[in-house]
């Protein structure tokens, strides 16, 4: 059972940072007053994965954009490295995650994607979502995302490098463990498959059901269906 989200975009450069840290007297930390974005740098986008059970989290660091690809790619990462070893007797997975962003539930590359995960790993994936204006209760907001900014608090995020080491070295005394690592390739947007209005004209079938089941072409086994829940109740 794993609980997913993106963190918020941070500018890569020497930036203020809020909160506060012990240095040395006299010795400040000295940051730019402007936080423009530098082309060269970019921002940093941490995509987390929680698992609830073993209290372990797994954030992939992106640099272009957050797409439903980049999202699936980190699940795909979190699979071959932590899943896979830890769960390899498991035949269904479940994802908890709130309604928009990467994740949303009305994306379809999302769901075509978890479609091409399913394919590959032979897992029956579910993904609930919560309903609107809920989205704090996803654990992975308050077990892993608020451990990662008390870790870098008052420390300047001056490269992609620098953003994996400090969410990599978070922990609790209650026994969390990151691993973090750092997505340098390109996920352009615009691709097949992005969000659309229901009912839009170019929709025929109109608003989404509840519950979709995704049959990737070619047709799955039944191990690798999709089941796909728009809200809990």
């Amino acid at each position: 059972m794993l609980s997913v989200d993106t963190k918020k975009k941070e500018l890569v450069g020497n930036f203020k940072n809020a909160g506060q840290e012990w240095r040395p007297r006299g010795e400040p930390a000295r940051v730019r007053v402007h936080d423009f974005l530098e082309p060269e740098l970019g921002r940093a986008i941490p995509y987390g994965i929680y698992d609830i059970g073993k209290d372990m989290g797994w954030v992939s660091v992106g640099q272009g954009h957050d797409t439903a690809s980049f999202a699936v790619e980190s699940l795909r990462r979190w699979w071959r490295t932590v899943g896979q070893p830890l769960y390899g007797e498991a035949s269904r997975l479940l994802i908890c995650a709130d309604g928009g962003g990467s994740n949303a539930y009305r994306l379809r590359l999302w769901k075509l994607e978890l479609g091409r995960l399913a394919q590959e790993t032979g897992l029956s994936i579910t993904v609930a979502h919560f309903p609107p204006g809920t989205s704090k209760w996803n654990r992975i907001e308050h077990r892993l995302f608020s451990h990662i900014s008390m870790n870098w608090r008052g420390q300047p995020l001056t490269s992609h490098e620098v953003v994996v080491h400090l969410i990599g070295a978070t922990s609790t005394r209650s026994g969390l463990k990151v691993q973090a690592h750092r997505d340098a390739a390109s996920y352009p947007k615009g691709v097949g498959g992005q969000r659309r209005r229901p009912g839009h004209r170019g929709d025929p079938a109109g608003p989404l059901p509840r519950r979709v089941e995704l049959h990737p072409h070619p047709p799955p086994t039944p191990r690798t269906v999709v089941g796909y829940w728009v809200r809990f109740g």
